[in-house]
């Protein structure tokens, strides 16, 4: 089994926010990976060797200046205001809606989900938003989203 049933997952609760409700069939596309389904993915796309985003160094991909050549993007005002997500960041992604995208917290904990379930919920993802990273399968795009409240926009390497 690849994926947690989201009543077993243990951060469930914020897709479950009284004040940012998800529609069932949406609900149904938000599927936590097991912790080993989950490494499998963190090691191949984020890290070999770090399993959390605190722990990167220079000789990490994600800690070198080429692979993130664009400005960043403060996201948290849009979350504040509850926006959508900043149009930089879509435009950065460029993805078709049914892209499968990874969210990636750590080598324990990815969420697999739908692009367009991803952007309009990405209110509820914003909570787990720690160093955390958007990959889309098969894209070169990256999105890592701060606890600061900036996202970087990158290129994973080839």
């Amino acid at each position: 089994m690849n994926y947690l049933p989201l009543d077993d997952y243990a951060k469930a609760w914020v897709f479950r926010h009284q004040e940012l409700l998800i529609p069932a069939p949406q609900l149904a596309q938000i599927k936590p990976m097991t912790a080993t389904r989950a490494a499998v993915l963190w090691t191949t796309f984020i890290s070999r060797d770090k399993d959390h985003p605190d722990f990167f160094t220079d000789a990490d991909w994600v800690k070198q200046a080429q692979h993130w050549p664009h400005s960043d993007v403060f996201w948290e005002r849009a979350f504040e205001a509850g926006d959508a997500i900043p149009e930089e960041i879509l435009a950065h992604l460029d993805w078709q809606d049914n892209t499968t995208v990874y969210f990636c917290i750590s080598r324990d904990e990815v969420i697999e989900t739908r692009f367009d379930v991803f952007k309009q919920h990405w209110h509820n993802f914003m909570f787990l938003a720690d160093g955390s990273f958007l990959i889309g399968k098969k894209r070169p795009q990256v999105v890592q989203f701060l606890e600061s409240g900036f996202a970087r926009l990158g290129q994973q390497p080839e």
